[in-house]
Parts: C-alpha cells; structure tokens; sequence
C-alpha cells in the first residue's frame, strides 16, 4: 500500500511546486508594468508632454495634429482617450486569438515588448516632439490594455478556486511595490538633476525610459515561466477574431449573472479609476497643495495599497471575496465624502486621505479580478477578461465627465469630488444584488468554500 503512495505523493508535489512557481511567475508581470501606470502616466508623462505641446503651440495656444486645433492643455487628455478608444478595439480580437490558439504567451510578450519600446522611446521626446509623444502614449497605452487580457486570463489556470483571492491579491502587491519603489527613485533622480549634472527635461526623459526598461526587463520572468494550455475550443469557434468576439458577446447572454457583476464592477470601478485621476487636481487646485505634497501622497497610496492588497485577501479567505469588497465600496464611500470637508493648505489632512485611498485601493482591484475568474467558463478565460478589460477602460470617461460637470454646474471641486460617491453607492447595490454562488455554477465552476 505505501509503495502506491509514494509516487501519487511525490507526482501532488511536484504539481504543488509547479504550480506555485508559476504563480511566482505571474506575479512578476504586475511588478514589471506597474512601473509605467505609476511613473509615467500618474506622475510624469501628463505634465511633460503638455509642456513639449506648448512649445509647438501658435500663438493662440493650439497644435494642429493632423490639422485639428487642439490647445495645448488638452492634448493629453484626448491622447489617452484616443488610445482607450483603439484599446477597446484590439482588446477582444486579442482574447479571441488567445482563447482560439491557446498560445497566450507568445501575445503577451509581442504585447509587452511593443509597450515597453514606446514607453523607453520617450526618452526622445523633447523640444516640440508633442506628436511623436501623443503616438507613443497611444502605443504604450493600448499595448498595456492588451497585455493584461492576457495576463489576467492565467489567473483562473494557475490557481484553484481556494487560491484564487490571495494570489490576485498577491499580483496586485507585487505592482504596488514595484511602483512605489521605482517612483521613490525617480523622484531623487527628478529633485536631484543638478547634482547629477542633467537637466530637469532630461531627468523626466530618463525617468520615462526607464519604466520602459523597466517594464521590458522584468517581463521576461512571466514568460520563462507561464506556459501555455491546449486549446479546448471547438473548430466552430475559430471565426476570425472580430466576428468571433462577436459571437462571444452572444454567448456572454448565456450568463446573465456574469453580465450583472460587470455591470457593477463598471460602476464602482469607474468611481475608483475616476478618484485616482482627479485626486491630484482636487489637491492642486481646491486645497492649494504643493507638488511635492501630491507626490508624497502619490507615494503613500502605492505603499499602503500593498498593505490593502494583501489585508483584504486574507479578509477574503474568512469572509468571501464579494463581502469583503462589498466592505471596501462602504470604506470607498466614506473616505471620498470625508475629502469633502479637508481644509486648504493643510497636507496632513491630504495625507490621510491617500491613506485611507491606498488601504482600499489595491484589495478593491484584485478581488474583483479574482470573484470575476470564478465566473469565466473554462475555456473562454481570454475572450471574457477582454471583455472585463473593457468594463474596466471603456467607461472610463463617465466618471471625469461628471466630475467635470459638477464643477462647471457648482464652480467647487468640493462638490465635484463628492459627486463620485454615487457610484460606489450605485456599485454597492448592484453588486449586492448578485447571486455569485449561482454565478458561479451557472459559467459551469466549483464554487469555492467562500465566495
């Protein structure tokens, strides 16, 4: 009898172990492209490439891509919806293509390496360069968006149904840091150029490239160690990618109860991408805060929101993941309506509202990426986290527009920000209106011990 066993011992351990180093794998994709969410996009890029958009302007403050008038201020803004708009076309055709193939990996580096090259080429963007700029942003952007529909499509094949919240929580905590930590050294960089003997422009160049590097060195982790799955797809399911996405969306009506969490997550996510955006500008131009305040507090949110991230799955495994961030929409609610009341000039009081952003942040994000895997039928993981990808960017303009409107209507950004409340409220209820125990067997899954 103990001679059967042994091997049966043996071969469960192995798998455990190769099972766990993939997962190790995974987690190092969040760790190499967060740099650039944080560093470039959060911090850097915005302010830069309005200042290069300015140097080309005419006389009357406008650049003419394409002989569009466009003022200088705003071409940032309608460069990152433009490449949220072509994201929302290569998404799915990129899922349709993995799910079809079952070759997500060789994707996911063609994704990856593309980003990080556009992002390392911003190190040439200076003088009036503000097209060359806008193309790279496009580029990098969307390659980002593609690259984590097939990222976040391994989660429900290297993890069980027990595992599944601490090792997207994981994921998330190796991004945090891994942002927190390049930014913390590029901002000495940034403050420090003089001593360095480089100038400010300069400093911001290499402190954009260097994501990229970044990004593109540490992204060969992931690919040594993911491996690909045999697709499972049916012959009838290799229409090329648009018509077959399509068909997926037809198919997603087959699960209304997986339609009804990406509606909420829609909602409540769109509140919290909304908060991460405008916080500095309720900072800057409400309370009267220094730059080097709103990066401390750029800094705190990516330090705490590994903390979060980790807490709340471990909250996860007593409570179920749809409680705990049910819990993190209550916390979400209350700490945006306490920014309300924050006094001007005052950065403490800025201070404790990033932490209080940060502790719910990252465990906001990665459990819902996580209660979302259970609800994907097998085989189909690529094609439905596109289409989560896409609840995720592409109602990502709804929130800053009615942030925007409250201030033109109010002329107060106290009451621009405390308008974002209502889709965490509105989150809250959809989401709690989900039956995800019967969502989860609906998509034909093991429904975990707690959901």
């Amino acid at each position: 009898m103990g001679t059967e066993t042994a091997p049966e011992t043996a071969t469960g351990a192995s798998a455990l172990a190769d099972r766990k180093r993939e997962q190790r794998g995974w987690y190092f994709y969040d760790w190499a492209c967060s740099v650039y969410s944080t560093s470039v996009l959060t911090v850097f890029l915005g302010p830069y490439l309005t200042s290069v958009a300015k140097a080309a302007a005419d006389a009357d403050g406008f650049v003419h891509p394409l002989g569009i008038p466009v003022r200088a201020g705003s071409f940032f803004a309608y460069t990152v919806s433009l490449s949220v708009i072509l994201s929302l076309f290569v998404m799915p055709l990129a899922g349709a293509a993995a799910d079809r193939t079952g070759r997500k990996k060789p994707l996911l580096a063609i994704a990856a390496y593309v980003g990080a090259a556009a992002t390392a080429g911003m190190f040439f963007l200076e003088g009036e360069r503000y097209l060359l700029g806008g193309a790279l942003l496009v580029v990098a952007n969307s390659s980002l968006a593609v690259s984590m529909v097939l990222y976040n499509s391994y989660l429900p094949q290297i993890a069980p149904v027990e595992e599944r919240d601490a090792v997207s929580s994981r994921g998330w905590a190796f991004g945090y840091a891994s942002g927190a930590l390049v930014l913390l050294a590029n901002l000495w960089l940034y403050t420090s150029h003089d001593t360095f003997g480089v100038s400010e422009s300069t400093a911001v160049r290499i402190c954009l490239a260097s994501a990229g590097v970044w990004w593109g060195a540490f992204t060969m982790v992931p690919l040594r160690r993911l491996r690909d799955r045999r697709s499972t797809r049916t012959a009838s399911a290799t229409a090329p990618g648009l018509r077959h996405f399509v068909a997926t969306v037809k198919d997603m009506r087959r699960y209304p109860l997986t339609l009804s969490f990406l509606l909420a997550y829609l909602v409540y996510n769109d509140g919290v991408q909304t908060v991460i955006s405008q916080a500095s500008v309720y900072g800057s131009e409400e309370l009267g805060l220094e730059q080097s305040a709103l990066i401390v507090a750029v800094l705190l949110v990516q330090i705490l929101a590994v903390a979060g991230a980790l807490a709340m799955g471990r909250l996860a495994r007593a409570y179920g993941a749809k409680r705990t961030i049910l819990g993190s929409l209550v916390a979400w609610t209350v700490t945006i309506a306490a920014g309300f009341f924050l006094p001007a000039g005052s950065p403490k009081w800025f201070f404790a509202l990033a932490v209080g952003i940060g502790l719910v942040l990252g465990g906001t994000q990665a459990l819902s990426r996580s209660l979302f895997s259970h609800l994907v039928p097998a085989g189909k993981e690529a094609e439905y986290f596109s289409a989560y990808e896409m609840s995720d960017r592409g109602m990502s303009w709804l929130g800053p527009l009615v942030f925007g409107l409250a201030y033109q209507l109010t002329g107060s950004y106290r009451d621009a920000i405390v308008s974002l409340v209502v889709f965490f409220l509105i989150g809250f209820v959809l989401l709690a209106r989900v039956p995800v125990g019967q969502a989860v067997r609906d998509a034909g899954n093991p429904v975990p011990t707690r959901i």
